[in-house]
């Protein structure tokens, strides 16, 4: 029998993302942690090395995002609340849709330290383009008898001095927009209700398809857009209305895949520069039981 050497390799990376974990249950690569330390210790280890709070800037983000909270604070109440219903990092699977951008990866990565490596349910400006199928498949991955917590939203920039839209990246001397799918879909909508849109015959187009779609899910908020004292500021809010009704659909139409639980948190990525702690704005978290009922809406604890 003939076996190539490329057909060697495949099978023995096959063999080692199907290896047994220290804790006896055969691991897929999602590295749900498993041991002693817990939650809590996880979320004071992982802040332990953001930077320093600044009273300063700790006041403009909240002046211009009323309700945000700073992601320590954020991670801090939801491990708290979810230990109460038996949330553990090593009998949960996180689920994100977020942008893809790599600023959105800053909350992503903070809870990934705490439960593990995450399903990705989102793209372009945190809208969940994985869909019903990509729910299953997450479903099917969440541990015998464990739980689920979905984070989805889509971000926004806010500079030092206060501009929203922008954010300062590291190693980028220019100021840059955040988010940009964001802002485009945001330059689109503005052309139709101006009237200066130009008819684009690839608005279906497959080599940017996720933008396509995030321009036409924020066609009915042109009013609220076009009346908003500050256009970026308002911007994210929508998206989140937009996002939040497709988030609601899939949830609804994969509920009866849920096990043990499932917690859903939504809400607004307030990013910041490298040496500012990001924010949140929650503006949902429910708690899902193992029929696929909310039984309870935890979004008061983190006001």
């Amino acid at each position: 029998m003939n076996i190539s050497i490329a057909s060697l390799a495949l099978f023995f990376a096959a063999a080692e993302a199907f290896q047994v974990g220290p804790t006896g249950r055969v691991s897929t690569r999602l590295n749900i942690l498993a041991g002693k330390e817990s939650a809590a210790e996880r979320v004071a280890k992982v802040m332990s090395s953001k930077p320093a709070e600044n009273a300063d800037f700790d006041k403009m983000v909240k002046k211009n995002f009323p309700g945000a909270i700073s992601n320590k604070e954020l991670a801090t109440r939801v491990v708290e609340l979810l230990d109460e219903k038996g949330f553990t990092p090593d009998n949960t699977l996180l689920a994100t849709s977020v942008c893809a951008d790599e600023l959105a990866r800053v909350l992503e990565d903070e809870f990934v330290d705490i439960y593990g490596t995450n399903f990705n349910l989102g793209g372009l400006a945190g809208f969940p383009f994985a869909g019903n199928t990509g729910w299953g498949a997450m479903s099917a991955h969440v541990p015998d008898n464990g739980y689920c917590l979905t984070i989805h939203g889509p971000h926004v920039g806010i500079t030092k001095d206060g501009l929203i839209g922008k954010v300062e990246r590291s190693g980028i001397a220019l100021v840059d927009s955040c988010c940009g799918s964001a802002i485009a879909a945001s330059g689109y909508l503005q052309g139709i209700t101006d009237g200066s849109a130009s008819i684009n015959p690839a608005i279906q187009s497959f080599s940017d398809f996720q933008q396509g779609a995030v321009q036409e899910l924020i066609l009915p908020h042109g009013k609220r857009l076009e009346a908003a004292d500050n256009r970026m500021k308002e911007l994210p809010y929508a998206l989140y209305d937009s996002q939040a009704v497709m988030v609601t659909d899939i949830v609804n139409t994969g509920k009866a895949s849920i096990k043990k639980g499932l917690a859903v948190l939504g809400g607004i990525q307030i990013n910041t520069g490298p040496d500012t702690l990001d924010y949140f704005h929650p503006l949902r978290f429910d708690y899902f039981d193992e029929d696929g009922n909310l039984v309870e809406n935890m979004l008061p604890y983190l006001r």
